[in-house]
């Protein structure tokens, strides 16, 4: 009999890079857009507009790397104190720890006699990454990556900023708000669109949550400037 051989495309592979990138440019582009149409509302130039929009690009971006960083170091700092933990408890009680990986296979549905042997020989095996992967739930696959995280938000934010500036230099000045907030819309729509497609969710409620969120910022940004006259 000829076995059929298949590939399968998995997502979780993506978690790191995906959840930094989407939450970077989604926030690049809805934060620099809502500044943009505040400043713009105020009843400020175009020179005042750009400048307001460019520190805000930099800020942000700066903002969002720390911010990632200091995030997924924290959750970096508690994965490996976990494994600290676990390698020395595998040293000091092997018994205790292979009655533990037993059982966590008991409760996921083997009988005690198969979960004893499937523990006994990914013990034999790699004792440690068993015990990360079955007890803590830390695998390579979703380990969290600081720098990465870091460079990927700072990038993307800025990437996302950008539409806005451009719209906000090529508008004529007394249009700024309404040609920034129409062609923002669209953009972040986009931006849901291909992050629920990159995690395998669905397109249209991906598009529908960010451009909703996106179009309340920007309509709460307007109505301060626009109410109190001033930047924001």
């Amino acid at each position: 009999m000829t076995r059929i051989l298949h590939s399968e495309v998995h997502l979780v592979h993506r978690i790191g890079w995906l959840r930094a990138a989407v939450l970077g440019a989604n926030d690049g582009l809805v934060s620099t857009a809502s500044l943009v149409v505040g400043v713009a509302a105020a009843g400020s130039g175009r020179t005042e507009v750009l400048i307001a929009g460019l520190a805000g690009l930099v800020a942000g971006a700066m903002s969002m790397a720390a911010g990632e960083y200091v995030s997924v170091s924290s959750q970096t700092d508690a994965e490996k104190a976990d494994i600290a933990r676990e390698t020395r408890e595998l040293e000091e009680t092997p018994e205790a720890e292979l009655d533990e990986l037993t059982q966590i296979y008991v409760e996921r549905g083997l009988d005690d006699r198969l979960a004893r042997q499937v523990a006994v020989q990914l013990t034999e095996k790699n004792a440690l990454a068993a015990h990360m992967r079955d007890e803590l739930g830390i695998s390579e696959t979703i380990a969290a990556r600081p720098i990465q995280a870091a460079v990927v938000s700072a990038l993307t934010f800025a990437i996302g900023a950008v539409v806005p500036l451009i719209v906000a230099g090529l508008a004529p000045a007394s249009a700024i708000s309404v040609a920034v907030a129409v062609t923002t819309l669209p953009a972040l729509a986009v931006l849901g669109g291909l992050g629920a497609s990159a995690g395998g969710a669905g397109i249209a409620k991906g598009a529908l949550r960010v451009t909703f969120w996106g179009a309340l910022a920007m309509a709460a940004t307007a109505a301060v400037g626009m109410v109190f006259g001033v930047t924001v």
